[in-house]
Order: structure tokens, then sequence, then C-alpha cells
């Protein structure tokens, strides 16, 4: 801490905030101010070193809305290498990036650094040589309190942190809260869990999934910068709305660049226009469909009739059927990708020409084996025995040609289940055919049949309960060779294809041996909120535990029934009830509901917002329709007639989810607004 004559302690703290944004700016103005231009190597040098730099700027940004540090370390013996053991403890701030001053020495420590990780595990049973943990209070991005808990004083009583309860608790104007102060020593554990396992998260609402996925990736980024800059991060989401909230955050935790999609971007080989029935959907979401399309790729494959013979200048070499047969048997069974043995078929039927050559007395090199490959007589073997597939194509045919379908699906599907599956209408081309979202996952399939996809380092997939089997196969063939993070809430499955257990889920994705986690402390939604809403587990996921949480709010609760006909007066005196507090205020409807919804806003003057789009202090009301609602939330949230929101889905199941889902958003106060009976489990 830099010298002050001040004796108030807060005032120091503040004094420190203050030295440390400056070395941050003037670290930011030695990046600014370096000249390349002498420097000597090719261009493509110059670009990427200049990319580096500015990349290093905009790291070194002081984001004046989040806390540059949010806590402090008191430890009671040196850990420094430049101290010795005798000379007393050393103290700590962490924050969201390293500071330096200009002699190099640590103003503020990385959440993510080694000496950091103390401050979300250390406890009074095992204080981890910490002898007091400071934290931070902030208000406008200006330090405003700060609270002391002394770890190794059996004078003072463990209690709840209030600094932590308000953070959690803070109403907001902007992305989602600062996180990064809120970690939970239990979530710490899946943060900063090794990156060669796969962890799987099941968390009821409020207990932080999100929190821990974006954590981990943070963390696994600073851990492993360099494998994983060569081998590639991820975070897939379940739509455009929620990867543009958790964008936002990731700042705040020291990452500017990691890599988002939806599943639905991730297998956009082909234009999704249409849309299936539910049952379609379903079946073609079974895993089933995996066995369907590899015998479809493959049932090209034909068997030689004719031998190959090769002209060489005036020799004539010849390779029987019976040898052409055993080549393609032998390719067949080895279950490589259909491109791969396509590619070494030539080179195979090459190398027994080459056998002849020899036995004829000649001494062909790799130069001639390359050439007799490329053989007019070669390729044309090659053309007839195994011929070229387009996944896109050939998933067209499989969909619109029921005699194709029955081939391949023989055993497999049912004669009802390839009725549904095939297109009402049959696709012309792939260009006009009206594609589906389970389509285009079935293309992919393909296409790795045909290809291997590359895989990343690490994949975070988040509200992972919605995704179907061939879903998960999808985003399992983007980290074979890495790992993932997988954050999801059975009770929150909204599909019909939703996911049945977590186990099934990770075969499907091919981690079996994944570790599961489940997180049933609540932060973020008051116990009256999350009682609630639980009153809803038996029927939409009878094996899961109630979540509790740890913030009681009496008050956070209203349920009002009103009378047929005064329905849209009634969300408007709700909502403009909620804005007088402060913070955000989400409006959630069934679908259907949205636009009038929309209209009855706007003529009384409230202006709102579409979800992923960030408040500000003139419009803090977003309206929500219920199946975007998955993974927001706002500090107060007005629920319009749930019983609109489970007719919106196809079974009553998927409905108590959905309403599920909706009835926990919010982080302060709920209000509930129904004309229409509430279901029996909320009565």
């Amino acid at each position: 801490m830099p010298a002050t004559s001040t004796t108030d302690p807060l005032q120091r703290e503040r004094d420190h905030l203050a030295a440390s944004r400056a070395a941050l700016r003037a670290m930011r103005a030695d990046v600014e101010s370096l000249d390349i231009r002498d420097v000597t190597g090719s261009w493509v040098t110059t670009v990427i070193l200049q990319n580096q730099i500015e990349a290093r700027i905009a790291a070194l940004a002081d984001l004046s809305h989040t806390p540059l540090f949010f806590g402090r370390l008191d430890y009671l013996h040196a850990i420094s290498e430049e101290l010795s053991e005798g000379s007393g403890g050393e103290s700590f701030y962490i924050g969201r990036r390293h500071v330096h001053d200009a002699d190099g020495d640590p103003m503020v420590i990385d959440w993510r650094a080694p000496v950091s990780q103390p401050f979300y595990r250390a406890s009074r049973t095992e204080p981890m040589d910490v002898e007091r943990r400071r934290r931070f209070g902030y208000t406008g991005g200006e330090l405003t309190a700060y609270e002391d808990e002394h770890l190794t004083d059996p004078a003072e009583t463990e209690q709840a942190s209030a600094l932590l309860a308000a953070e959690i608790e803070k109403p907001r104007v902007g992305p989602m809260r600062d996180i990064v102060a809120t970690i939970q020593p239990e979530q710490d554990e899946i943060v900063r869990a090794d990156v060669t396992g796969t962890i799987c998260v099941q968390g009821a609402p409020g207990t932080g999934k999100t929190a821990v996925g974006l954590h981990r990736v943070a963390y696994l980024l600073y851990a492993h910068r360099e494998r994983l800059a060569r081998t590639g991060t991820l975070v897939i989401g379940p739509n455009n709305a929620f990867l543009s909230y958790i964008e936002q955050v990731l700042p705040a935790l020291g990452e500017l660049e990691v890599a988002q999609a939806t599943v639905q971007q991730l297998v956009g080989h082909v234009e999704v226009r249409g849309e299936d029935s539910p049952q379609a959907a379903r079946l073609k979401g079974d895993a089933r469909m995996a066995e369907v399309l590899r015998r479809a790729v493959r049932s090209g494959i034909t068997l030689p009739t004719e031998p190959c013979v090769v002209v060489r200048g005036s020799r004539r070499w010849r390779v029987p059927a019976y040898e052409l047969t055993e080549i393609i048997e032998e390719l067949k069974g080895r279950e490589v990708r259909y491109g791969a043995a396509r590619d070494a078929l030539p080179q195979r039927i090459a190398h027994a020409v080459l056998l002849k050559m020899e036995q004829g007395g000649e001494a062909p090199d790799d130069r001639v084996q390359d050439a007799v490959a490329r053989n007019t007589a070669v390729k044309a073997v090659v053309k007839e025995c195994w011929p070229p597939v387009d996944p896109a194509k050939l998933v067209l045919r499989l969909l619109s040609d029921p005699a194709f379908l029955a081939e391949c699906a023989e055993g497999v599907l049912t004669a009802e289940e390839q009725q549904a599956v095939l297109w009402p209408k049959p696709g012309r081309s792939v260009k006009t055919a009206r594609w589906t979202a389970a389509d285009a996952v079935l293309v992919d399939e393909a296409t790795d049949l045909v290809q291997r996809t590359p895989s990343l380092g690490h994949v975070v997939l988040d509200e992972a309960q919605d995704l179907s089997p061939m879903q998960y196969r999808a985003v399992g063939r983007r980290c074979t060779t890495g790992s993932a993070t997988v954050l999801g809430d059975l009770a929150q499955g909204t599909t019909p294809w939703a996911t049945a257990s977590w186990p099934e889920a990770l075969h499907h994705l091919g981690k079996p041996e994944a570790h599961i986690e489940e997180l049933t402390k609540g932060f973020r939604v008051p116990e009256e909120v999350i009682a609630y809403a639980s009153r809803l587990l038996p029927a939409i996921a009878p094996g899961l535990a109630p979540a509790s949480s740890v913030r009681e709010m009496p008050g956070s609760l209203t349920v009002r029934q009103i009378a047929e006909g005064d329905g849209t007066e009634a969300v408007l005196d709700a909502c403009r009830e909620a804005l007088e507090h402060e913070g955000s205020t989400g409006l959630i409807a069934a679908d259907a509901r949205i636009p009038g919804l929309s209209e009855a806003l706007t003529a009384a003057g409230l202006p709102h917002l579409s979800p992923g789009t960030e408040t500000s202090a003139e419009a803090r009301l977003t309206l929500v329709p219920a199946s975007l609602a998955k993974g927001l939330e706002y500090d107060y949230v007005v629920l319009d007639e749930p019983a609109a929101v489970i007719a919106g889905e196809p079974d009553e199941r998927t409905g108590l989810r959905r309403l599920y889902v909706a009835l926990t958003r919010a982080v302060s106060g709920l209000t509930v607004l129904h004309a229409e009976p509430l279901p029996e489990q909320l009565r």
C-alpha cells in the first residue's frame, strides 16, 4: 500500500484505489508508446505484433463501472520470494486484473492467481494462513465501505457477509452484476478444477451456474493461456440474447476475447427456414439418427466387379477385382471417416500396383506411387466404388426419399417414425429446401462422418438441459480431444427432448467419465420466491432436491389475482410499481402476448427494451418472451398470466418447466398477475 498520512482506513483504501487506477493508466500508456516501426521481420510479423499490442491496450482499459479490486488478503507470513520468512505478513489486493507500479511491485493481484485463492476458500476452520479477509463495497465505481473477517481471531464469531449480500442484491443498470466478487467456496472448487477434466454442474436457479462457467473459462485462459490459445475455447449459450448478456460480463473477469455461439450457429451448414412438429423434432434429435446417417453416408460404397488396369509406358499392371475388394473391405472395417478412407483408397490401390512392379523387376519410389494414385484407371475405380458424398445433399435425399430412408433406417426406426421424420413436401435442392433446426444438426453429423470436426481445447455449454442427444453429439465433436464444462438444471428443460439425466447427456456428449457437481444453495433468488417456484418440482423434476436461498427477503413475492379484462392495465400498474425501485425490471409473458403488451407499454409512455439489450437510466424495463427468459435476471420481475405461459408449450410438463424458469428470474422482487386459475401446484 502506498504511504499516506491519513489515519482513516476507508480513506487509505480509496487512496490505494486511486493509485492503482493511476498505475493501470501508466501501464496502458507504456504499451501505447511502443514503436514497432524499426522492428525487423516480415510484414506478417509486424501485423501479428501490432495486433498483440492492440489486444494488450484493450486489456488494460480501466472499466469505470467495475471495481478494480474488490477484496484484500492480509497473510500471517510473507509468501513473496523477496521477503524473508521472519519479515512478517503481506497484504494483497484482489481484483479483476493484475496492476503493478513503476517498480514492478504488485498493487492489484488477478483473482485467478494462486495467491488470490484463499479469498474465496479460506475459513475459520481452514484459514489458509490468512489473518484478515477484507471485502469492499462500491457505489457507482466509488469505494464506499469495507468489511473485515479476522479468520484467526477466536473471539470473533462467524457471520454472513453483509457486503456480499449487498453486492448480490445491489440494484443495477447495465450488464449482469459483478460476479467475480461473489463467487463462493464450492463454486471456486469447480472454477479451478483441472483443465483436462470435464465437469457437469446441476444447479437450481440462483446458484450461480453461469457465474461458474464464465469464471471457469476465464480461469483456464489465465492458467493455461498458451495451451488454449492453440486449441481454442468456446462458450455455447441457448440464444443470442443470452450470449449478448454474458458477453458484457467477461471483461470484468479479465477476458476480452472468448468465442461464443449458439448450438444452431455451430451447425450452420444450411439456412434454417422451416419448423418441425414436436414429434419430428424429437425423433430427429434422437441418438438413433446417428446410425441412420452412418448407413446413409456409406450407402454408396460398392465392391468392384472388374480389375483395375494401370498402363505405365509399354507395360500394363493389373489389380484383380478380388484384391480391390479386400482393400475396400479393409477400409470399411477400420471405421475411419468416409472422406479420409476415400483419400486413402487410391494410395492403397497404387501400393498394390507398386508391389507388382517390384515383382516384375522394377524399383519404383514414392513419386511413382503418387503418379499411379492419380492414374485415370485408379481414379475411375475410386469414383465408382467410393463415390464422393455431399453431406447436405445426402440429408436432403434422406428426408425426401421414403425408399432411401427405409433402407438406411431398417431396424432402427419404425415405419411410423420414418413417416414422421420425412418432410411433408420433399425439398428440391439444398438452397431451396425448408431446413429445420433439427435438420441442420443432422447435416452436421453427416459432415463429421465425412470429415472429422476440429476439436477445441475447452467448451462451456450453458443451459445444457435443453439439448437433444444429436445436439449433444454436435457439441461433443467440438471438444473430442479437449474438455468441457456442462451447466444446466433438469427442472428448467423446456424442449420436448429435454435431458432426462446428466449421465445420459454426458454419454451423448462423449464424456461419460465427467464429474457431476450439484449446487443447491442459492444466492440470487430470494428464499420466498424460490420456495414458491419449488412447489412445481415434484411435477417437473421429481428427482431433484428443492433449492434453498441464503437470502431472506420478506415481501419479495406478490401473487395478485385480477379480474377478467383488467389484465393489461394491471400489468402496466405493476410495471410502474416495480420501476419505482432502483435497478432493472423484467416483464415476462407468454410469447403470444408480447406484441399486445409492447403496444400497451408504448401507448402508456413506458419505454421498454428487448432481451439482451443493455438497460440504462432512461430505459430500465425489458419485455421478455417466456421462451427467452432462461438465463436472464432482473432486480424486479412482473410475470403476466402463468396459465398463458403453460398453454404456449406443446405439453403440460414443458409448460410447467417454462413457468418455473419465469418464476425464478427475480433478484429482489416478483409480482405474479393472473386472471386465469394458477396451476394446482401453486394454489
